[in-house]
């Protein structure tokens, strides 16, 4: 059995608890980083705009087109494939809820497709600005002092 200040690769060797510490804190490094808090941040943001984009196109969207079409309700379009018999319900096909999902889709992937163009433009700004000229070596520096003290000369 290894000592406690002993470890072999990564985890201590001395107890399960010392390996569950050690794995923990490993994970708590890695979920603190930058990257992955922002991952997260962007899921939980995407998550309620696709809510907000749903209830826009079934709420505010898609009234307005089914009156236009004659009172039609999307939610309700479909074909009965088999109709309802003892103890089971009918078999349809709800094309309505899928054009719906479809415009869903088409105006998040809209946005993001906005998102990324802009930071896409952001980053190619930050690309074009000339890069600072590096700084003189120590030679270069000694060299120049040495020059300017003899010109003085």
């Amino acid at each position: 059995m290894a000592r406690c200040d002993e470890k072999i690769g990564r985890f201590k060797t001395t107890t399960n608890w010392g390996t569950k510490m050690s794995m923990m804190s490993e994970f708590k490094d890695f979920a603190m980083k930058g990257n992955v808090v922002d991952m997260a941040v962007g899921i939980v943001i995407g998550g309620a705009f696709g809510k907000i984009v749903s209830s826009f196109v079934a709420d505010v969207l898609m009234p307005p087109i089914g009156l236009l079409l004659g009172n039609v309700d999307f939610s309700d379009l479909g074909v009965t494939l088999q109709a309802a018999a003892e103890g089971a319900e009918a078999v349809t096909l709800r094309y309505g809820v899928f054009i719906q999902t479809v415009v869903d889709f088409v105006i998040i992937a809209f946005a993001i497709f906005m998102v990324v163009k802009a930071m896409n433009s952001m980053k190619k700004k930050e690309e074009e600005k000339p890069a600072a000229p590096p700084a003189p070596s120590k030679e270069e520096v000694l060299l120049t002092e040495i020059r300017d003290a003899l010109r003085s000369n």
